[in-house]
């Protein structure tokens, strides 16, 4: 019986889980044995998980499970250097040369697992079969009007966390921007046609800001885009790649500019295609912003891991997203499975 155990994440400010007791109840139903594990953390509880009928082990308890389990999360493992005997989905981060990739290849290698990439579950036609990326754009753009926000008070933007929901982000965003007292900021979004766009830009409209959306017809002159400069805020949601193109050059960090505030959703900063070149590395929740301009101000947000801030939505968007290829778990050598473990091994070789 093909066995799938949902592991509890261990990354710091990490609830989401890519199952739900719904989801969880339609595999069982089809056959597939669950296990979930116990969760200091995890958004939603594991009563769900219980009624529907998984088994509960103990938490972070998977390395200790059987052989043939299918482990499941969605972040790194820790970076202990065990080799990894079981099959993992997950996001594994592994496959662009990473030093950490190349380090976590090497455990699947040396225990004889396989690593079935998250980012690389793509259907026949090539495209990915679940992403996270509304609930990025959204948040992403929650932040990035945080960021304004905290400009017109003189000060930098302070630490972020997660959120019951997104009415509890809407709430405190709405009544931050209403108490600078200020016209609402102007904001351009590209890659607006995409899930991250639309996210960002569904935000955007629900705090009454106005939204300029660009997409491939508005860029594929290829620049420059002095129109971004005239927003207040710039929202990229377009993931760096050979051919993409410059949209905030470094000469606009002293350039005369309505642009105070960036919110790169994409956040690939070590990328050598980064369309965003004004900053070197990605932020955080404790820091959000990272400020590279004061005369005129600007700051760029580029925290990683952005749908962590609305675990639940996000956790059930995902999860009904990926559900039914989960469902095809009983036959992993061809579909969506087969082509993530080609995948793995053709970067596997070599390590």
């Amino acid at each position: 019986m093909t066995h799938l155990w949902v592991r509890a994440e261990q990354r710091p400010n990490e609830e989401r889980v890519g199952l739900t007791p719904e989801g969880a109840a339609a595999l069982i139903a089809a056959g597939i044995r669950v296990t979930v594990e116990e969760s200091s953390v995890r958004a939603i509880p594991l009563d769900g998980y219980r009624q529907a009928g998984c088994e509960i082990a103990s938490e972070n308890s998977w390395p200790e499970a059987p052989l043939d389990a299918i482990v499941f999360g969605l972040k790194e493992l820790p970076e202990d250097g065990t080799p990894l005997p079981h099959r993992h989905i997950m996001f594994g981060h592994a496959y662009k040369g990473q030093h950490s990739g190349r380090e976590l290849l090497r455990r699947f290698k040396a225990g004889g697992g396989t690593l079935y990439d998250l980012e690389y579950l793509v259907d026949a036609d090539g495209r990915r079969v679940a992403a996270f990326g509304y609930w990025a754009g959204y948040a992403g753009a929650a932040v990035t009007l945080k960021t304004w926000a905290a400009q017109q008070r003189g000060q930098e933007c302070p630490p972020v966390g997660v959120y019951a929901n997104k009415d509890a982000l809407n709430d405190e965003l709405m009544a931050e921007l209403d108490a600078t007292r200020a016209d609402r900021p102007r904001a351009i979004v590209i890659g607006a046609l995409g899930r991250v766009g639309t996210g960002a830009a569904d935000m955007c409209e629900a705090m009454g800001v106005a939204v300029t959306k660009w997409d491939i017809a508005e860029t594929s002159s290829g620049g420059p885009f002095p129109e971004i400069l005239d927003h207040d805020l710039f929202l990229n949601c377009i993931f760096a790649r050979p051919g993409t193109p410059v949209f905030v050059p470094r000469d606009a960090l002293s350039a005369q500019r309505s642009l105070t505030a960036i919110g790169d959703v994409a956040c690939d900063p070590d990328s050598d295609y980064n369309p965003v070149p004004v900053y070197d590395r990605a932020t955080t929740w404790n820091a959000p912003a990272l400020r590279v301009a004061t005369n005129p101000v600007m700051d760029v947000m580029a925290i990683d891991n952005l749908p962590s801030m609305l675990p639940v939505e996000s956790s059930q968007d995902y999860a009904a997203q990926l559900l039914p290829s989960l469902l095809t778990l009983t036959d992993l050598d061809s579909g969506v499975w087969g082509r993530a473990e080609a995948t793995y091994k053709t970067h596997i070789e070599g390590i």
